[in-house]
């Protein structure tokens, strides 16, 4: 009976572990990753975020709820990962790797690091997974618009880490310390 059971176990495993791939492989489809590297002085950032579209959607204030936590893109959390001490804003980030969380508003945005890197963006409620107890950068920085729509979610860094979405542009400074 009990060797039954352990099988029976394993079978649901499995089948559970191919339904989870399945629907990953399913929303990154509609989500594609997208793996960059940059460099900011002599700092080598890696970003990886999923990229989702705005597929005649309200994003800002819909979508995306002003005033609460955002993954900031789809799927997995965004990550960013510095070889050596950046600053972001006014602020100091340590060489490490960060999950990066908004919480977008209709005049400015908070940007946000964090130390702990959760395996998905979202609960089962729908929610962030942010720990703010993990929080090492919490800078501010003003919204402006673009001049045309962005239909996928765009992170770049140059002098700014910039997010462009929709109608929105968001950017903060960074830098080498």
């Amino acid at each position: 009976m009990l060797k039954k059971i352990l099988i029976g176990l394993v079978v649901l495993a499995i089948i559970l572990f191919g339904v989870f791939k399945y629907m990953q492989f399913n929303t990154k489809k509609y989500s594609p990753e997208v793996h960059k590297t940059y460099k900011v002085g002599d700092a080598t950032v890696k970003l990886f975020y999923c990229s989702p579209s705005k597929n005649d959607r309200e994003i800002f204030g819909n979508l995306v709820p002003y005033g609460e936590v955002w993954r900031t893109g789809a799927n997995e959390p965004t990550t960013l990962e510095t070889d050596k001490p950046i600053t972001l804003g006014n602020q100091s980030l340590p060489a490490g790797k960060y999950s990066l969380w908004t919480i977008p508003g209709k005049e400015s945005w908070n940007v946000i690091l964090n130390t702990k890197i959760p395996g998905w963006g979202i609960g089962f409620n729908g929610k962030a997974q942010r720990n703010p107890k993990g929080d090492i950068v919490n800078v501010t920085a003003p919204v402006s618009g673009l001049p045309a729509i962005q239909e996928n979610l765009r992170i770049d860094i140059d002098s700014t880490l910039s997010f462009n979405w929709d109608n929105v542009r968001v950017a903060v400074p960074i830098g080498r310390l």
